[in-house]
């Protein structure tokens, strides 16, 4: 397993390791994104940096590390601090534009993973391998200059809550006045959390959102009444909004006034209020199968902070969970974990048979677009560890085609099942199994499918690559994804 992603170090290693884990997503994203290739030198690929001519080199592929400037005729070594300051200019070269925002995130990033990796290095890790898999993503999402940035805020003000560093705690429950409640779908999982006093319904909250927003209008008024916390935990998730309540089998996502990789994480109002009609799509497309959906039962929130309050009720494994399997996170099994199932050949193309057809079925059969990436995927296991079934969730991110076009739903779909998910998890392969060539089986999945744009997707030169680094230097908005092209590895198979 990849060195860098596993048990943290020593204290005294802990700033080393946190530079490490920090750079390799940056270092992944600039040369995405905007270096050259340049050759090689000392074993090591060398980039043109084109806004300035400096040329960059670095070690390793999957996960670059050791990035060295060619500066008065030799390399020199730099380190995170001074891969950010080179980022940052050559973007405003690049671009043409200033960011003071990004550089700060980039910081903030590697300041979080390094208070990870002292919290995890005390901490117990959950016994369940599910949660083990959620709670594991020390680097994050591989292509994005900041992905663990936490608003900038005090450590103390998110660790308590974070997945990174095996977090759990009671939901803090309000009662919300009859009056103020907004709600769709089915919510009763949420008044079973507690109990109201007459007048009132249940409103869990997170207790991060409650000291992010201001409420304190709504409860000297008495619209808000606190009602205590639950009397069981829940686990923070690798989405860290989401919560997973074991004793309950129940997800439920919160809104967090926090940017979180490209956007602040609320439950935006339009989002809710499409949420029905994506949800019920979905589950019509997984009604048969082995795959299955966590479906967004329904929402409540009140209608003086509507998207501040809002919380959703998802599914959990109950019923859906093929028998004797254990469901794992797709991102956790890149990343590594105590316990991570990795197999040969045989294992990938079980993988492949689990995660491919639902997912172009949805898409084929259906008019759905999943958002298939590694975080919204769950791959259950059987005993001996191979993938028996697929499970993909979040009905936020699920597009329909009769919303979008069907060219920019493929693409879509295609950056986030093959880019952001297959090409990772194959790469991993490839990195334990030196020698195995992961996509022969890819390309055989694929061609036993009948889509139209099937044909073009195996012989197209480039696969759409978003570009996490400019997005956020641009202020695009997070949703509005642009793509640079890739090799295709698909069609050297």
């Amino acid at each position: 397993m990849d060195r860098v992603h596993l048990n943290p170090p020593p204290a005294a290693d802990v700033a080393e390791h946190a530079d490490a884990l920090a750079v390799a997503p940056l270092l992944n994203c600039l040369l995405r994104e905007v270096a050259e290739p340049h050759g090689g030198s000392g074993g090591r690929r060398v980039h043109r940096l084109p806004g300035s001519g400096r040329l960059l080199r670095v070690r390793g592929e999957r996960r670059p590390a050791d990035p060295e400037v060619h500066t008065g005729g030799t390399w020199q070594r730099i380190g995170h601090p001074e891969l950010v300051k080179l980022v940052a200019d050559e973007l405003r070269r690049h671009t043409g534009q200033s960011n003071h925002e990004l550089p700060a995130e980039m910081i903030d990033s590697r300041e979080t993973v390094a208070a990870l990796l002292t919290a995890r290095a005390r901490a117990t890790p959950p016994d369940d391998p599910y949660l083990r898999s959620e709670q594991s993503l020390l680097t994050g999402h591989p292509y994005h200059p900041a992905p663990k940035a936490r608003g900038g805020g005090p450590v103390a003000a998110w660790l308590p809550y974070a997945p990174e560093a095996h977090a759990r705690f009671p939901l803090t429950l309000l009662g919300l006045r009859e009056d103020a409640v907004v709600e769709e779908g089915d919510v009763s999982a949420l008044d079973a959390l507690g109990e109201a006093p007459p007048g009132y319904r249940l409103l869990p909250a997170h207790p991060w959102q409650l000291d992010l927003v201001d409420l304190t209008p709504a409860f000297a008024d008495g619209r808000l009444i606190r009602l205590g916390t639950t009397g069981f935990d829940v686990w923070p998730t690798a989405a860290i909004r989401t919560l997973y309540a074991p004793e309950r089998d129940l997800f439920l996502k919160f809104s967090l006034d926090v940017r979180i990789t490209n956007d602040i994480r609320r439950l935006w109002r339009h989002d809710l209020l499409n949420l029905r009609r994506t949800d019920t799509a979905a589950a019509r497309a997984f009604a048969t199968g082995p795959a299955a959906w966590l479906s967004d039962r329904g929402y409540r929130t009140a209608d003086f902070a509507f998207e501040e309050l809002a919380v959703l009720a998802r599914d959990g494994f109950h019923g859906r969970l093929a028998p004797g399997a254990t469901p794992l996170l797709a991102a956790g099994l890149v990343e590594g974990f105590e316990g991570s199932p990795f197999g040969g050949t045989a294992w990938w193309e079980a993988y492949l048979r689990a995660v491919v057809p639902p997912a172009l079925s949805a898409f084929a059969e259906h008019g759905v677009v999943l958002e298939a990436h590694l975080q919204n995927t769950l791959v259950a296991v059987d005993a001996d560890g191979t993938p028996v079934q697929a499970l993909f969730r979040d009905a936020e991110g699920v597009k329909l085609l009769r919303d979008v076009s069907r060219e920019s739903g493929w693409e879509r779909l295609v950056y986030t099942l093959v880019v952001n998910h297959l090409w990772e998890v194959a790469a991993a392969m490839a990195e334990r199994h030196p020698g195995l060539d992961p996509w022969p089986a890819v390309r055989r999945e694929l061609t036993r499918h009948d889509l139209p744009e099937i044909a073009g997707l195996l012989t197209a030169p480039t696969l759409p690559g978003k570009t996490n680094l400019l997005l956020r230097w641009t202020n695009a908005d997070g949703a509005d994804a642009r793509y640079r092209p890739l090799p295709n590895p698909l069609a050297r198979t």
